[in-house]
C-alpha cells in the first residue's frame, strides 16, 4: 500500500517509532519531512510548527525564524531556547497545538494517512528515550503523549 512495508500484525502488535529513518513508522515522527499549512503559512514539518507556537504571541519574529529553520532538529533546538519568553498559556495549550499539527499532517498526506489507518487499533508508542512527556523516556514509563495523539488522530480520520 503506497510503497510502505508492514511489520507484524497491525491489529495486535504495538507500533513503535522514534527515528525518521525507521521503516515504515518513522513517518509518524514530528521530524519527518511532511509539511503542513497552518494559520495560512507553510511549515516544513510539524516540529517547526509546534516549536514556533511557543513564541507566536511573545516573540513573533523569533517564531518566524523557527519556521525558517533548515531542519526540524534546528527548529527543536531553537524552541528549547529561553532567550525569549514562552507564551503565558503554553503549558495549557501545548497538547492541543500538537493535536492540531498532527491531524493536519495526516489529513494533508494521503500515503501516511493510509499507513496510520492501517495500524487499525494497535497501540502507538514514541520510543523516545530522552523525552518522558511526548515519548517513553529513558525507563519506558513516560507519558507517550505523541503516541496517544496519533491514536486520537487515527480515530478522528476514521470519522472524516
Amino acid at each position: 500500500m503506497n510503497g510502505f512495508l508492514f511489520w507484524g500484525n497491525a491489529m495486535t502488535d504495538t507500533i513503535t517509532f522514534y527515528s525518521t529513518r525507521e521503516v515504515p513508522y518513522g513517518v509518524f515522527s514530528n521530524f519527518a519531512a511532511y509539511g503542513i499549512t497552518m494559520n495560512d503559512r507553510y511549515w516544513k514539518t510539524t516540529e517547526h510548527y509546534f516549536q514556533a507556537m511557543k513564541f507566536v504571541t511573545t516573540a513573533p519574529d523569533y517564531a518566524e525564524q523557527i519556521r525558517g529553520a533548515p531542519t526540524p532538529k534546528q527548529a527543536a533546538n531553537m524552541g528549547c531556547s529561553r532567550n525569549y519568553p514562552l507564551r503565558a498559556d503554553w503549558e495549557a495549550v501545548k497538547d492541543g497545538v500538537m493535536v492540531d499539527a498532527v491531524l493536519q499532517k495526516f489529513r494533508t498526506h494521503e500515503g501516511i494517512r493510509a499507513l496510520l489507518l492501517a495500524t487499525v487499533d494497535a497501540p502507538i508508542v514514541e520510543a523516545a528515550p530522552g523525552d518522558a512527556y511526548w515519548g517513553t523516556g529513558p525507563n519506558g514509563d513516560g507519558l507517550n503523549k505523541l503516541g496517544l495523539i496519533l491514536m486520537q488522530v487515527r480515530a478522528a480520520l476514521r470519522g472524516d
